[in-house]
């Protein structure tokens, strides 16, 4: 991996993980299905009206949106409103890295190396090693909820590569387009009626969230990963995820108050050195030749 894109997946982790700081103080007044509904949608909107669908099955895209958005999101919010702490939910979902390198290995043939299988399993044992720390008091449902989407990511991870090199803020415009009606339908069922309540006079935390997780989260950070699992195999891009819970339970310490301790200190190290090992074991030019990435789409 370049200097260049390695950079850019530090930013991208940096992102998501002030992320779990900018749910957390949306769920305060908005609940989980409308708050992710209404981060999608501004993430579409109006961006649809001038960029064009990218060059890839609709189907895809659509399958993109709706494990990004309903699937991740969807339980990951649900989760976290229903008693998950942030920081340990940004860090549980990371288990979405051997299931994004184990459902590449299925799906797309990407057999990792020794290394990559070693200096992930070290990351795992870190990230074990803090959520048994912190853990115990969790709500079992939450905690499976969190799970189910780290599943859920990983399996975006994977459409992602079957879509191949697409313009990357095209995918995620119409992706976030094609989860946006869903999750408000389920919304106002699961939710009620009392989910729109929240939009008659939002407070400026719940637009600071949304406009967080639409923009730099949504668009930004989740399109520079997509161009990373595009250009590198999964195995040498996802391990940059566990760095999520890094930043994340860090920001959430010192924004909103969640406990710090040493267990997550020494979980870091190990996620940090597994990482290290994980991408020495990268093979150069491990990618397959592609065709090259169409221009970027012109305003309609």
């Amino acid at each position: 991996m370049t200097l260049r894109d390695g950079l850019a997946a530090i930013l991208v982790v940096t992102i998501l993980g002030l992320a779990f700081v900018a749910i957390k103080v949306g769920l305060e007044t908005v609940p989980p299905l409308m708050l992710c509904a209404l981060r999608f949608g501004f993430a579409a909107l109006p961006a649809a009206l001038v960029i064009r669908p990218p060059r890839a099955p609709a189907a895809l895209v659509a399958g993109f949106g709706l494990a990004l958005g309903v699937g991740q999101f969807g339980l990951l919010m649900t989760a976290i409103r229903l008693g998950m702490p942030a920081g340990l939910s940004s860090l549980l979902i990371q288990v979405q890295v051997p299931f994004t390198v184990a459902l590449a290995w299925a799906v797309q043939r990407e057999r990792p190396r020794g290394l990559q299988v070693l200096g992930g399993s070290i990351a795992l044992i870190g990230v074990a090693a803090v959520a048994l720390g912190r853990g115990g008091g969790a709500p079992l449902g939450p905690l499976l909820l969190v799970i189910g989407a780290a599943l859920a990511w990983a399996s975006a991870n994977v459409i992602v590569k079957r879509i191949g090199p697409v313009d990357r803020l095209a995918l995620m415009v119409w992706g976030s387009l094609a989860t946006t009606p869903p999750l408000l339908i389920l919304s106002l069922i699961i939710e009620g009626a009392g989910a729109l309540a929240p939009l008659a006079h939002p407070s400026w935390g719940a637009i600071g969230s949304v406009a967080f997780q639409a923009y730099p989260t949504t668009l930004l950070a989740f399109g520079l990963w997509n161009g990373l699992l595009t250009r590198y195999p999964a195995a040498a891009v996802t391990p940059f995820a566990l760095l999520v819970p890094v930043a994340g339970i860090l920001s959430t310490h010192l924004v909103v108050g969640e406990p710090l301790s040493a267990d997550i200190l020494a979980g870091g190290c190990l996620i940090l050195a597994g990482i290290a090992l994980s991408l020495r074991g990268t093979r150069p030019g491990a990618v397959p030749a592609m065709k090259p990435e169409p221009e970027a789409p012109k305003a309609a």
